[in-house]
């Protein structure tokens, strides 16, 4: 009788609900915030993804510069590049930084990423396209000020964009440069508009010639199709600039179009901590 007790005992702790051992709880991983934004500017709901330091609190008084990703959905670019801060950061090889992923809002990017185009060739490609002047100032006057407002910034501002995402960064350097302080243009479609962006790199270096930038430029070895505009804007840096203006070109002749975004910012990241 005693054994029949024991082996009942035994057949209890087979059904979960009466056992006393409990399944292990598995919680989230939290890597960010997100942050919900009613744009005025482009009359949408929008989202910026948002990445804060180990350590940061709002009741410290330190303060942090801000590394704005375009392209910076969750399924995008910005868990790459927060990631890559993150552990550079962890190494100490980057200033402690705060990361802000401006999200596309479903096709958008191809409309928001492109100004307005004289070249027929390029409405097949992208027929939404010609919104960057409004997506800039979404950035300018809704963007940054929030940003600001909502968390312990330093006024330092980096922008790192990729393909379509490079081509704006670009028209921001040009047209806003106030905007951000350092730009990373990975890839940059240049070739859009038949490289009118590019045409106006001279004017506008000679115009900038010390402005206290910095630009890293970076192409992969099958970006052949707009690797002369981009050497048209390297072209104009070296001969027009000189300091507190800076900038750098680096050609990955191992990476494409679609693998260079890591090696390219790592490279970005480390240029910029020297300089």
């Amino acid at each position: 009788m005693r054994f029949a007790h024991h082996f009942f005992i035994v057949a209890l702790c087979a059904i979960p609900v009466l056992c006393t051992a409990q399944e292990p709880v598995v919680e989230p991983f939290v890597f960010g915030e997100v942050h919900p934004l009613r744009s005025t500017v482009l009359e949408q709901d929008r989202v910026l993804n948002v990445y804060l330091p180990d350590g940061y609190s709002p009741d410290s008084a330190a303060k942090y510069p801000v590394i704005y990703v375009l392209d910076g959905t969750h399924n995008e670019d910005f868990p790459h590049i927060a990631g890559l801060v993150q552990f550079m950061n962890m190494y100490e090889l980057l200033p402690t930084s705060i990361v802000v992923g401006i999200a596309n809002n479903g096709k958008s990017r191809y409309h928001d990423f492109t100004h307005a185009t004289r070249g027929d060739s390029d409405l097949v490609w992208i027929p939404t396209g010609g919104g960057s002047d409004a997506f800039i100032n979404y950035i300018a006057d809704e963007v940054l000020p929030y940003v600001d407002k909502t968390f312990k910034t330093n006024g330092t501002r980096t922008i790192i964009g990729q393909s379509l995402g490079g081509l704006l960064a670009n028209e921001i350097l040009f047209k806003r440069p106030e905007l951000f302080d350092n730009y990373v243009l990975v890839s940059p479609s240049l070739w859009w508009d038949n490289g009118s962006l590019a045409s106006q790199a001279e004017g506008w270096a000679k115009a900038n010639s010390k402005a206290r930038k910095r630009v890293f430029l970076a192409m992969a070895h099958d970006d052949d199709w707009m690797k002369p505009q981009g050497e048209a804007e390297v072209a104009a840096f070296k001969a027009h600039t000189q300091a507190p203006f800076k900038w750098h070109y680096e050609y990955f002749e191992k990476e494409s179009h679609a693998t260079i975004l890591h090696r390219a910012v790592y490279a970005a990241f480390e240029w910029m901590g020297k300089e």
